[in-house]
């Protein structure tokens, strides 16, 4: 990369980070590039022509959001922790970036916007070989169950993705860190109790 070429990434990161910021702390609708411009030290012009208008920088900051936290929990999947403490970190990993984001950034995760639709199926795509090598490890290791595939468990992160992005985001209440473990017990072990025999 030349030292043009570093300076515009460098400008398109400043530009997507003060974007990012200015969207949590006001909205959305709130904010418009001219003020996205002076946090990040550059001419709205310079934003039109790296992003163009602003529902595309919108789903621009959003696709670049997700794809740093599939990094991360591909860092995650990696690591050394046990395999029950990985999923423990995946989900609240989930949940608190569901906390620290605008939910009108979030808010074209749940519509139809071909743009964000192939985005997040690309993203998937791309991750999913290290879902299924992690999926793997755990039958290894004891933590899965041997007789459900690899693609029926991603079937259910998947159901199990697409309904906590749909329930009412955690608080930070009682209520919500009490639900946030009935969930992670009902992930780990089901909701049935087994019969004794």
């Amino acid at each position: 990369m030349n030292g043009y070429q570093a300076r515009t990434e460098m400008k398109k990161e400043r530009i997507r980070k003060a974007a990012l910021e200015l969207f949590n702390k006001w909205g959305v609708e709130k904010v418009s590039l001219a003020e996205i411009a002076k946090h990040a030290d550059v001419s709205p012009v310079t934003i039109y022509n790296y992003f163009g208008t602003k529902p595309q920088l919108v789903r621009h900051v959003l696709i670049t959001m997700l794809e740093e936290a599939w990094q991360q929990r591909i860092v995650l999947l990696q690591s050394n922790l046990p395999f029950h403490e990985k999923i423990e970190k995946m989900f609240f990993s989930t949940t608190e970036m569901a906390e620290n984001v605008a939910p009108e950034l979030l808010e074209p995760l749940l519509s139809n916007d071909p743009e964000i639709v192939n985005a997040v199926e690309d993203i998937y795509r791309k991750y999913e070989p290290e879902l299924i090598s992690f999926i793997e490890t755990g039958r290894d290791e004891g933590y899965v169950n041997p007789g459900v595939s690899s693609e029926t468990i991603l079937l259910y992160f998947t159901i199990l993705k697409e309904v906590s992005a749909k329930i009412k985001r955690f608080d930070g209440s009682e209520e919500a860190a009490r639900q946030t473990r009935e969930l992670m017990e009902i992930v780990f072990y089901g909701f049935l109790v087994k019969p004794s025999r």
